[in-house]
């Protein structure tokens, strides 16, 4: 497993981290109970490894005016690497798609779009989305309000499994 790879200090720096990826080393290395050099190296060291892909902010995006989320279920004509690779570059282009997972199933990727109001987004739905090659259709869901909005993975099950692995 590998998580398995990290021994229990690096795990709780990025439980912290994820937490708070704002707090000072001082101060995530006394929470993980070590000294602050030994704790920016282990820091250090997880980037470089790719545990830690980055440091964001949380930002609301309806306080900036995107007051529509909404979730599009694309299926395509043809699933062959080149077209899926294809339309990957495409959304990673339309800025209004801000995730885009590709799925098994019925379905071939599923993508969250955020828009300042339902107009716009019906005009990306209708001028981009619908029209990109190889887009057989488009199913679409209206989020209404977020119940979760969880980050990261769940440490307290990585430290449970790991746990009876041992």
């Amino acid at each position: 497993m590998a998580g398995s790879k990290l021994d229990p200090i690096d795990r709780h720096i990025l439980a912290e981290l994820q937490a708070d990826g704002r707090m000072t080393n001082v101060e995530l290395a006394k929470r993980v109970g070590i000294s602050a050099p030994p704790c920016l190296r282990r820091v250090r060291t997880l980037e470089e490894s790719g545990f830690i892909r980055g440091y964001h902010a949380d930002i609301d995006a309806r306080e900036l005016g995107f007051e529509v989320q909404v979730f599009a279920m694309v299926r395509l004509q043809s699933q062959a690497e080149a077209d899926l690779a294809a339309f990957e570059a495409r959304c990673k282009a339309w800025p209004l798609v801000r995730e885009c997972h590709m799925l098994n199933g019925e379905i071939d990727f599923i993508l969250k779009c955020v828009a300042p109001d339902l107009s716009s987004f019906q005009s990306f739905l209708t001028g981009d989305l619908l029209k990109a090659e190889n887009v057989a259709n488009v199913k679409t869901s209206l989020v209404i309000r977020c119940a979760k909005d969880e980050p990261g993975v769940p440490f307290d099950v990585l430290e449970e499994r790991l746990a009876r692995s041992a």
